[in-house]
């Protein structure tokens, strides 16, 4: 029996749940791209199963920030998925502040451990600064799912070394993601 990822690719494309901005680069258009090179991973892989939030670029969800994120909840607990991971990118006033961290819903958990596993992959694979393993249980895709939820900060957009490896390697992300499940799994590790 496959594991059952679904891969939520945070925010629409524009107008009510658009994402964030920065140094030429939209977070709903990396997300998707990102999203996709990791459902592709997947889906090449027998062990898993996949579903993404938004199967094509245009794809909206909601008509308001709520129900955007209901939507995406609703798609992952109806299938039902094992596991959730929304994919993100980050900004900050603070065009220094860079790196990739991961939210969960609560410590000492299988999602607190498999963000874990992601980003040691992820920032091994990309070059960027682990930021860690933080707790928001605040955040409407980490309370509301059913399953083991994890919400990826890939990098930062107003960094401009940050949005430099999001624009030129996109693949990294997504297989670093990958390695991350992999490591988590036991299947292997991301040096394998």
């Amino acid at each position: 029996m496959p594991i059952k990822i679904f891969i939520d690719q945070g925010h629409n494309p524009s107008g009510v749940n658009a994402g964030a901005e920065g140094n030429g680069l939209r977070e709903q258009d990396v997300t998707f791209a990102v999203g996709n090179e990791l459902a592709r991973l997947l889906r090449g892989d027998p062990r898993f199963s996949v579903r993404v939030s938004r199967p094509t670029l245009n794809t909206s969800l909601g008509a308001s920030n709520a129900a955007s994120l209901q939507a995406r909840v609703n798609m992952a607990n109806r299938w039902p998925a094992d596991y959730f991971i929304s994919i993100h990118c980050n900004a900050n006033v603070n065009p220094a502040v860079n790196g990739s961290e991961a939210y969960v819903y609560r410590a000492n958990t299988q999602a607190y451990w498999l963000a874990q596993h992601i980003l040691i992959a992820l920032t091994r694979e990309t070059g960027t600064r682990d930021n860690g393993v933080r707790v928001d249980s605040s955040l409407y895709v980490l309370r509301r799912t059913n399953m083991p939820a994890v919400l990826v900060e890939l990098a930062y957009l107003s960094n401009a070394a940050d949005a430099a490896k999001l624009a030129e390697n996109p693949g990294g992300f997504a297989q670093g993601i990958y390695y991350g499940l992999l490591s988590y799994f036991g299947f292997s590790t991301w040096a394998d």
